[in-house]
């Protein structure tokens, strides 16, 4: 019911006022039953693009923190991601991973939507980046489809390191085909089963997306990232 609420009269409405997003390949999208949304991501406002214009929920996962903050940042915090469909999921001691692939097997089960991005973090260079296999694993394990998404221009709409949003740009939201991995059944450890899989989710989404390609995790590149811009802070003082 708050989904709905947020959706058609709290903040889809403003949405589609204010940004007019461009929306493609909905009838991809099953009416019922479960299915996988894989996204590119190129910025926080994914999660909200994503499931508002979609035309059913999509859950996914949120850092447990994000519930369970204090004072009115907290609340309001809590109440959105509850509002938009999305699942805590806590992050410490290194089972984020497993803890994203158990709560969407749940979720899948319950013949919901749950998306899950297979770049794994948002991409620092607007680069599609080399997907992380667990996107494979939830598909094989669940047997249900995927629906590979592009996105275009969310970016400009909220760039990285940014919290509030541009007016102006004008982000595309673009559903694919139905990707169908049956004839991988029985194969879920299969580690080059697993990338194989990956490898055509992330595919298909970068025919959507436009993007150019970089066979490199995006966690890796962010590191590399923040390597150089640091050594460049370390030069500055010679080069006064």
């Amino acid at each position: 019911m708050f989904y709905w609420l947020l959706k058609w009269v709290l903040v889809g409405p403003l949405v589609r006022v204010l940004y007019r997003p461009r929306i493609s390949g909905l009838e991809h999208i099953p009416t019922r039953g479960p299915a996988i949304i894989a996204p590119n991501h190129l910025s926080f406002c994914d999660s909200v693009f994503v499931p508002l214009l979609a035309p059913q929920q999509v859950h996914y996962v949120a850092k447990a923190e994000y519930f369970t903050g204090s004072g009115l940042k907290g609340r309001l915090s809590a109440w959105f991601f509850t509002g938009v469909g999305a699942v805590p999921v806590d992050r410490s001691g290194g089972r984020a991973s497993m803890a994203a692939i158990d709560t969407g097997l749940r979720t899948l089960r319950e013949g919901k939507l749950f998306g899950i991005y297979p770049e794994g973090t948002r991409s620092p260079d607007g680069r599609l980046h080399r997907g992380r296999t667990g996107i494979a694993r939830l598909a094989l394990a669940s047997g249900v489809p995927v629906i590979p998404v592009g996105l275009v221009g969310t970016d400009r709409v909220q760039p990285n390191g940014r919290t509030g949003w541009r007016l102006g740009p004008r982000p595309e939201v673009r559903f694919g085909p139905p990707l169908d991995f049956s004839r991988y059944e029985g194969l879920a450890d299969d580690r080059y089963v697993l990338r194989a899989v990956t490898d055509e989710i992330v595919s298909a989404i970068l025919e959507l997306s436009g993007q150019e390609y970089v066979d490199m995790y995006a966690t890796k590149a962010k590191a590399l990232a923040s390597r150089a811009a640091a050594a460049a802070a370390e030069q500055l003082p010679e080069a006064a």
